[in-house]
C-alpha cells in the first residue's frame, strides 16, 4: 500500500464532519493510519493505544481554540517589509516536560509529544482533557564543538491558564511538571519539517542576521512548533535565548 501523501494527511482531519460524536472503529483506524504515515517520516512507530488520544485531540482541535503561550513582544526587526526576527519576553509559568534521547532529533520530539498527548487527553489526575496550548517548545543543547546536537531533547507543553495555579499530576512518571522562569528570546519564523539539518540551517541564518552577540546563549537553542506534523509547510520558530532576565 502506498504511503499517504502530504495532501492526503492535511485533508484527513477535514473529512470528520461531526466532531461532537465519538469516532467509530473505522474512523479511529483511519486516523491511526494517518499518524502512522506521519510517524514514518520521523522514523517512529505510533502504537495502537494512541488511537484514543489521537481521536480526542482531533475532535477537540476542530471545536476549541488553541491557547497561546503568553508573551510580550519587545522589538521587531524588518527589512523591506519582511519580519526578520522578533524579540519577546515569556513570563514564568508551569510546563509539562519530557526528556528523550533517541538516535535522531525527530524521533525524540515525536516520542516525547506522544507522551504529552496522553497527558493532555485525560491521563492526568483530573481525568479531563486539558486543552492544547501553542507553541510546544523543544529545547536542544549543543555539544562542545558547537555544531552537533546533544542527544537529550526536552519537549515542553505550557499548561493552559486554568491549570497554572494547581497543575494536574501526570500518570506517566516520565512527565515532570516544571516551573520555568521568565525567558527572553529572539525568534525567527521558518516553515516545513524540523530535523537536525533544517534546524542547524536556521541557527546559521539567525546568527548571520544578528552578527556577534555576547548576551545570547550559544550552548542551547529552542524550536517552537505551532502546528501538528501532518500540516504541510507548518509554522515553526527558532529561538535564541538571551542571558539573564
Amino acid at each position: 500500500m502506498a504511503l499517504i501523501s502530504i495532501e492526503d494527511l492535511d485533508g484527513l482531519d477535514e473529512d470528520i464532519t461531526d466532531s461532537s460524536e465519538p469516532m467509530d472503529e473505522e474512523e479511529q483506524d483511519r486516523m491511526h493510519t494517518h499518524w502512522q504515515a506521519v510517524g514514518r517520516t520521523h522514523q517512529v512507530s505510533v502504537p495502537r493505544e494512541m488511537r484514543g488520544p489521537i481521536e480526542e485531540m482531533t475532535r477537540r482541535n476542530q471545536t476549541s481554540e488553541r491557547e497561546q503561550v503568553p508573551s510580550v513582544t519587545i522589538s521587531r526587526h524588518e527589512k523591506l517589509g519582511e519580519v526578520l526576527y522578533e524579540e519577546r519576553l515569556y513570563p514564568p509559568g508551569k510546563w509539562a516536560c519530557v526528556s528523550k534521547a533517541d538516535m535522531l532529533y525527530e524521533q525524540s520530539i515525536s516520542n516525547a509529544f506522544m507522551k504529552l498527548m496522553r497527558f493532555i487527553c485525560k491521563e492526568n489526575s483530573t481525568g479531563r482533557y486539558l486543552g492544547m496550548s501553542v507553541p510546544v517548545v523543544n529545547e536542544i543543547k549543543m555539544a562542545d564543538d558547537g555544531t552537533n546536537f546533544m542527544k537529550d531533547v526536552l519537549t515542553a507543553y505550557y499548561l493552559p491558564a486554568e491549570f497554572q495555579a494547581r497543575p494536574p499530576e501526570p500518570t506517566d512518571p516520565d512527565i515532570r511538571i516544571v516551573h520555568r522562569d521568565a525567558i527572553r528570546v529572539i525568534a525567527r519564523v521558518f516553515y516545513g519539517t524540523t530535523t537536525e539539518e533544517t534546524i542547524s540551517r536556521q541557527i546559521s541564518i539567525l546568527w548571520e542576521l544578528l552578527g556577534s552577540s555576547e548576551d545570547v546563549l550559544r550552548d542551547r537553542y529552542m524550536v517552537a512548533v505551532y502546528e501538528n506534523p501532518g500540516v504541510p509547510q507548518r509554522r515553526n520558530e527558532i529561538w535564541f535565548v538571551r542571558r539573564g532576565p
